[in-house]
């Protein structure tokens, strides 16, 4: 009995070149979409035997002809891809974003500020790196006793997609690494050279596919591929920049670190210089800058970090960014072309914003239609008296307008030419009503925005408050996105938050009517009504974030949950400070009416006896509850009506009440640390600080699991009075809470 990979051979070698490349090609795309139909769709339509034949085939005439061996070659494809998507991996530290700068100025700021929270003298020696930044995607590599174990995208910075199989086929990502700490997580940005790309799309246009608008897109949507494969006959290639986890230090240095990397084999830019002052990181920015079209690869500005990595420690990081390194990002590309129309949207908060219809034009490399207009003013260019508004445009339609996407992102409109206006362009009036709903669209004395008042009656935020609702940093519920929420919102199946957790009971009885709809099967309606029974369970900053409340984002959504640390403690606090905050309300509208009166009149503002009478005969314990909100770091008196107001709306109050009633449990923060002597400690710092700043201070004591509040009141648990210590520090002698010196807090955290 002869041998099939024998007979394999032996056809094989009959081939002439032409003939066996024709077979390669035919071979792949029989193989590539058998692969997808196996792996992908759960519906082969080979069988195992004629599958296994196709491939023996393959490998035959590849070891007869190896030259014409084919970047997808099916030889090359590794297990099976999920059926929908990949699954994801916990990042062990976070993988954080970076400010942006835009100017010499923002990084002039940025050194002063370093120097400032770590209070350095003006001679002490401050080193930084600065460092093209590659404009692709980010990646995260986790060795282990020298070997690849894992490959994770930057995700939402907490949780990646594992994309290990796809980033074993990039060869400038090592597999073994010798001489490397025992845990290792590399990070840095997989990207496509500029003659790669050109190559690709060649092929691409050849093979009748789509080709790709740009090299980000390109590496970016090469990376993510379900097929291993499909990588691999993509050109990537990978700088790395970073670390996460670490088993013991690389240097004591960010340079020393990039050195080490490279000595283990990765691949590091060699344009990364060295800079002791911001006159050199501007310098060698502007050196970049002339040389960028040359590189070969896409970048968007340079990145400046802190050279000496114990200072990286003190610094420390801010809610989504290092406070050790900044963005200094390339002036954005500009373009002109027509203002064809201005629409309005309406946003989940109510905001009517206008947006510019455009004829299409290239800016970096991206076909922009539609730019921000930023508010009424922008456009206007004169306010209701004529008179020149700053920063107005006058911008109409027909308009010759320059275009531009800041920070290579948002296309915003720059300017407008007036010598090619048309003769018939007409002045663009503002709506005062919304053209969802039709309700009147105010605005409020201080606020650049127009809004609708129509609130769950208006569609648009009806339908853009759940979409916010379900977004990835509040609920996340798997399955549920922004098109499914409101498809089911025009359905009428969902109004309000709650209705997502009454889908089953409502719509799911035998599945029948979720599983009938286009593009829902059991399989997916199941699923849908699990992943929702999941988010029973919430993280109390997810819901805080969740409700949408204006003012109310992420930071100071966690900084809440701190505080509080449950629900009914945040509502008690808010229905507490309800009063205080129509107080506060009525003294800023005394204040401003007092000026307006008093600079008519010629005479000095009188501001303090307004404040006082709009206070008159507010409750001690509703004041004590609004200092308390106020008092918390980060929440200010804007954000603080903004919470009271939402929650004393009958209406809005009574969808939260739903909603927190489909819930099982509430999770409150962990304490950031459990042992410390200071752990869950409201601490005050007040006066100067001598041995460290403000800032320092307060990221000192929250690393320790305490709170740092702004104000001193009863739940003061720890004064810390530096020199020149005033109105505090009586408050806490008043009210017998433990005052300290600087001194005595770094002897009862155990840093003195």
């Amino acid at each position: 009995m002869s041998n099939p990979t024998q007979e394999a051979s032996a056809r094989a070698a009959k081939l002439s070149p032409t003939q066996a490349e024709e077979r390669l090609a035919e071979l792949a795309e029989i193989l590539t979409r058998a692969n997808t139909a196996y792996h992908g769709e759960d519906a082969p339509d080979l069988s195992d035997a004629e599958y296994d034949a196709l491939k023996r085939e393959n490998a035959a005439i590849e070891a007869a002809f190896p030259d014409l061996k084919r970047a997808d070659s099916p030889s090359d494809q590794v297990g099976a891809a999920p059926a929908e998507g990949f699954s994801k991996l916990t990042h062990s530290q976070r993988m954080l974003s970076l400010a942006n700068a835009f100017d010499d100025a923002d990084v002039t700021d940025f050194v002063a500020g370093i120097r400032r929270y770590l209070n350095l003298d003006p001679k002490t020696p401050l080193a930084f790196t600065a460092e093209p930044k590659i404009d692709g995607l980010s990646l995260s590599l986790r060795y282990e006793n020298g070997t690849l174990v894992s490959a994770a995208t930057r995700g939402d910075g907490a949780v990646g997609e594992n994309v290990t199989a796809n980033a074993r086929t990039i060869d400038d990502i090592p597999q073994q690494l010798e001489n490397a700490p025992e845990i290792l997580e590399v990070r840095g940005e997989v990207y496509m050279s500029h003659a790669d790309f050109s190559d690709l799309n060649a092929r691409q246009i050849k093979a009748g596919a789509k080709p790709f608008a740009n090299p980000r897109n390109a590496a970016a949507g090469s990376l993510r591929q379900l097929d291993p494969a499909i990588t691999k006959a993509r050109p990537l290639r990978f700088f790395a920049y970073a670390w996460g986890e670490l088993s013991a230090p690389l240097a004591e240095t960010q340079s020393g670190a990039l050195e080490r990397l490279r000595e283990l084999g990765f691949q590091i830019n060699d344009r990364t210089r060295t800079c002791h002052s911001s006159d050199e990181m501007l310098a060698h920015y502007a050196t970049i800058e002339e040389d960028r079209a040359g590189l070969g690869y896409d970048i968007d500005g340079v990145v400046y970090k802190v050279d000496d990595l114990d200072y990286q420690r003190r610094l420390g990081m801010r809610s989504t960014t290092p406070r050790w390194a900044i963005a200094h990002k390339f002036p954005a590309e500009l373009a002109w072309t027509t203002l064809e129309a201005i629409d309005i949207q309406v946003g989940r908060t109510g905001a009517l914003s206008p947006v510019a219809r455009l004829t299409p034009v290239t800016v970096g490399g991206v076909v922009v239609s539609n730019a921000t207009l930023h508010n009424e003013d922008y456009i206007a260019g004169r306010d209701a008296n004529g008179a020149p508004i700053r920063d107005g445009k006058d911008i109409r339609v027909g308009d010759r307008v320059q275009v531009y996407r800041a920070g290579d992102v948002i296309p915003k409109v720059a300017d407008v030419d007036l010598s090619k206006r048309p003769a018939d362009a007409e002045p663009y009036v503002f709506p005062t009503d919304c053209p969802e709903c039709q309700s009147d669209a105010i605005r409020e004395e201080g606020d650049a925005v127009r809004r609708c008042t129509g609130g769950l009656i208006c569609p648009a935020q009806a339908v853009e408050m759940l979409k916010h609702f379900v977004s990835r940093a509040a609920f996340d519920i798997d399955g549920l996105g922004a098109k499914q929420v409101e498809a089911f919102y025009l359905d009428g199946w969902v109004a309000e938050p709650a209705d997502i957790f009454k889908l089953k009971q409502n719509y799911g009885q035998g599945l029948q009517q979720l599983k009938n709809r286009e593009g829902w099967g059991e399989k997916s309606a199941t699923s849908l009504f699990n992943a929702i029974d999941d988010k029973r369970k919430i993280a109390l900053n997810r819901l805080i974030f969740a409700l949408g409340i204006r003012h109310v984002g992420e930071v100071a959504a966690s900084d809440l949950a701190r505080h509080y640390m449950s629900w009914e403690a945040l509502a008690e606090a808010l229905d507490a400070a309800a009063p205080a905050a129509e107080a506060h309300l009525r003294a800023e509208a005394a204040v401003v009416a007092e000026r307006k009166a008093a600079a008519q009149a010629g005479r000095r503002a009188s501001l303090q006896p307004e404040r006082d009478k709009a206070w008159a005969g507010t409750h001690v314990r509703a004041k004590a509850a609004w200092d308390d909100l106020i008092g918390i770091d980060g929440i200010g008196a804007t954000v603080a009506v903004s919470l009271v107001t939402t929650l004393q709306q009958p209406r809005e109050r009574a969808s939260i009440e739903r909603l927190i009633a489909e819930l099982t449990e509430i999770e409150a923060p962990k304490a950031r640390a459990t042992q410390s002597a200071v752990a869950g400690l409201t601490i005050v710092f007040t006066g100067a600080l001598e041995q460290m700043t403000r800032a320092e201070a307060k990221a000192r004591a929250e690393a320790l699991g305490a709170k740092v509040s702004g104000s001193v009141s009863a739940k003061t648990d720890i004064v810390v009075a530096g020199p020149g210590a005033g109105s505090k520090e009586k408050k806490a002698k008043d009210l017998g809470i433990e005052l300290l010196t600087e001194e005595q807090w770094l002897d009862r955290i155990g840093d003195g």
